[in-house]
């Protein structure tokens, strides 16, 4: 697991993704449109496995729940880390993965910080362009970065109900997949995203130096005045090659 002492950079940016198990519960009968009760669930959901890497790092870190299948110890790790990340980035992050990971969380009584600065990849596509679907291995595939690893459902049946080894090195084999999708997509769309950390700061630059790398080597690209009267600037980093705007009076 990355602790700061083995992080190799100071923008700790986390890339993240999840799997998770159905409800296993008692039903009359299968079909379209029909109303099952949480009464009838026998064994909650959880958290198969969570696969995460650092930006700049090469490798994808895995946990799992553990031979009960109860995901509290892999969840307390992964606290541990995310409590690290100055930013995490989830593809449906905000909704998916960290809904589930919070409600497990408090399902276990585990702490965890109520809010974390998220960079959801899913909102940034529904918001800024017009796929055609939104789904990251679609998004992926488009821009040519490949595509997700084929599964079929009784992957999750193999593991939930024969807790399958093989089925579960798939599982992670394809959640790691993921996050690697995940962090090409979002270098693709990096300059589309607005920053919510200035990692010039954090890095002890001026505030006036780039906020992705600390670069004061900045070009300006366009100015427009706004019907305010504020002057809105994009500039560009020519270290990093990235875009920011910033808000003069």
């Amino acid at each position: 697991m990355a602790t700061p002492n083995t992080l190799k950079t100071k923008r700790r940016r986390l890339f993240f993704d999840i799997e998770t198990s159905p409800n296993i519960g008692l039903f009359w009968e299968a079909g379209y449109k029909k109303n099952i009760d949480v009464s009838n669930i026998i064994q909650e959901r959880a958290i198969i496995c969570i696969c995460y890497k650092w930006e700049e790092e090469k490798e994808v870190y895995s946990l799992q729940w553990d031979s009960k299948q109860n995901d509290k110890a892999m969840l307390q790790k992964f606290i541990e880390v995310a409590n690290l990340a100055n930013e995490m980035v989830g593809h449906n992050g905000d909704k998916f993965d960290l809904a589930w990971i919070r409600t497990r969380c408090l399902f276990h009584k585990i702490e965890m910080f109520p809010a974390y600065v998220t960079i959801d990849t899913l909102k940034i596509a529904r918001s800024k362009f017009r796929f055609n679907s939104n789904r990251l291995n679609y998004i992926a595939d488009f821009l040519g970065l490949g595509q997700k690893i084929k599964t079929e459902y009784s992957l999750w049946k193999d593991i939930l109900l024969k807790k399958d080894k093989l089925a579960m090195e798939k599982m992670i084999k394809y959640c790691k997949k993921d996050v690697t999708l995940l962090e090409q997509v979002f270098k693709a769309l990096r300059n589309h995203i607005p920053p919510k950390t200035h990692y010039g700061v954090i890095f002890g630059a001026d505030k006036g130096s780039c906020p992705e790398c600390g670069s004061d080597d900045i070009v300006i690209n366009n100015r427009r005045t706004l019907s305010s009267g504020l002057k809105r600037i994009q500039l560009k980093c020519k270290t990093c090659n990235t875009m920011h705007t910033k808000t003069d009076k």
